[in-house]
């Protein structure tokens, strides 16, 4: 029988990170951050602004906002896409939901060798609703807005690199669990609070923190994003009123790394916020398609062989494409019946771009999931595990691809990349791009969502949130 684990309690490994992360989110400066992590900044803000939109039409946006109707007093944080102002916590938790609705938001990319790359998280999706709800009650200006943002989303992709692979691989979900941190460093920063009273946010929002794999493929898994996105904002009201918590939760035997993971990698945090940011470096990928963000670099790969060679549906016999396992097993739905399934198919994703040659939000709902056509052709994909894919590591997306035609040509490619990471990044008029087609998915007026792209393109030189609040409101 295993030995049960008991914690050291005194234990002083990794000694006042809590304290230290605290101090980042104090005493950073809009004015420390390079251009370039600015620049990069914006261009996530307007996705996650766009992907809110279209969030706001699919069905856990109807299912939330009746939730959301029942439960929140009237406030003046804004629910993206609608004509509702509610409470911080509300809005937090209706637009987290909306910007992981599709698996269409941005994605950090673990980077140690002993870190799949199942061991990531979306970013942007806890921290920027808690960003905008409590920058619009407390009108602050474009360049605190960008400060909070910013230092959410690294104090979370540090959290999410530091923490033990063992966290993921038995089930929890980074966005979920580290999301809640983001949220809270984001939110205590636009609040003004000092160290103690962050120390303590963080405590709370760790506690709050929760979100489990198996509800991948159904809409729990975009509520993981709005929860923790409203669990930061949460843990900042109490401590505003006087609650109390531990001042060393990141670091404690008993606390979040040991609970969530059995560990931690100290190095990867202490001593890294902001240096580098993870904007400029390892960098934080921006999804050309809606689903999950391992079917990328095959994707990638797969558009290019179908334009290339003009591969034609009719002509193909079969299509082998092989990864390592640790992809396999979070690509776990073989033959999707919904849209939630098929964002976690690596067949289905596959045989829409053979069968459409595109991959956007109209590609993955019921409907098109479930005609013959891409249900017939999924059938003729061949997910395997693929041994040169095994040998690049786990940190690694590499994608083998051989497609076999009627008449005997073979085609093959290998994607180790996709469009969006930072190998192959978007531009920010090609996130625009993005941008106009979620925001025409939500049938936004026209003239509201070029504002919205100029605005968040000049986004340091606002005075306060309420020219994007109404551009984003009905």
């Amino acid at each position: 029988m295993a030995k049960a684990f008991t914690p050291n309690i005194k234990s002083d490994k990794g000694k006042g990170l809590t304290k230290y992360v605290a101090e980042f989110v104090y005493k950073n400066k809009f004015t420390s951050i390079p251009k370039k992590v600015v620049e990069l900044g914006k261009k996530h803000i307007l996705d996650g602004f766009g992907l809110a939109l279209a969030g706001s039409v699919a069905r856990t946006g109807v299912y939330l906002f009746k939730h959301i109707n029942q439960n929140s007093a009237k406030g003046r944080a804004t629910v993206i896409g609608s004509k509702m102002k509610v409470t911080s916590r509300f809005a937090a938790l209706a637009n987290g939901v909306g910007i992981h609705s599709d698996d269409y938001d941005d994605t950090q990319l673990a980077v140690l060798k002993d870190r799949v790359y199942g061991l990531l998280t979306h970013p942007t999706a806890p921290c920027l609703p808690s960003a905008f709800a409590e920058g619009e009650l407390n009108k602050i200006n474009g360049k605190d807005f960008l400060n909070a943002y910013l230092i959410g989303v690294d104090v979370e992709c540090k959290a999410s690199e530091a923490m033990s692979p063992r966290h993921y691989q038995h089930g929890f979900h980074s966005t979920a669990t580290c999301g809640t941190l983001a949220s809270a460093a984001a939110a205590a920063k636009i609040r003004g609070y000092k160290v103690p009273q962050i120390q303590q946010s963080l405590s709370i929002a760790a506690s709050l923190s929760a979100g489990l794999r198996e509800n991948f493929g159904t809409m729990t898994k975009p509520l993981h994003a709005g929860r923790a996105a409203e669990s930061g904002v949460v843990a900042c009201d109490l401590v505003g009123f006087g609650w109390s918590a531990a001042d060393k939760i990141l670091e404690s035997p008993r606390g979040f790394f040991q609970a969530h993971g059995g560990g931690y990698d100290l190095g990867s945090i202490k001593g890294k916020l902001g240096k580098p940011w993870t904007f400029d470096k390892p960098g934080i990928s921006i999804k050309p398609h809606p689903c999950g963000s391992l079917t990328h670099p095959g994707m990638t790969k797969m558009l290019e062989l179908i334009l290339k060679h003009d591969i034609k549906p009719q002509d193909v016999v079969k299509v082998d494409v092989g990864t390592n396992h640790n992809m396999q097993n979070a690509l776990i739905h073989h033959r999707p019946t919904n849209e939630f399934q098929a964002k976690f198919s690596m067949e289905y994703s596959m045989a829409i771009l053979l069968v459409q040659r595109r991959a956007y939000i109209p590609e993955y709902q019921d409907k098109r999931v479930n005609k013959p056509d891409v249900q017939n052709m999924l059938r003729k994909i061949n997910f395997y595990k693929n041994a040169i894919a095994e040998k690049a590591g786990y940190d690694k997306m590499t994608t083998i691809i051989d497609i076999y035609l009627k008449n005997g040509k073979k085609i093959s490619g290998r994607g180790d990349f996709g469009k969006g990471s930072p190998m192959i990044p978007m531009s920010y008029d090609e996130v625009a791009d993005k941008f106009m087609g979620c925001a025409e998915f939500a049938k936004w007026p026209l003239a509201k969502s070029k504002a919205i792209v100029e605005t968040v393109r000049n986004l340091e030189k606002q005075k306060d949130l309420s020219k994007l609040s109404k551009l984003l409101t009905k």
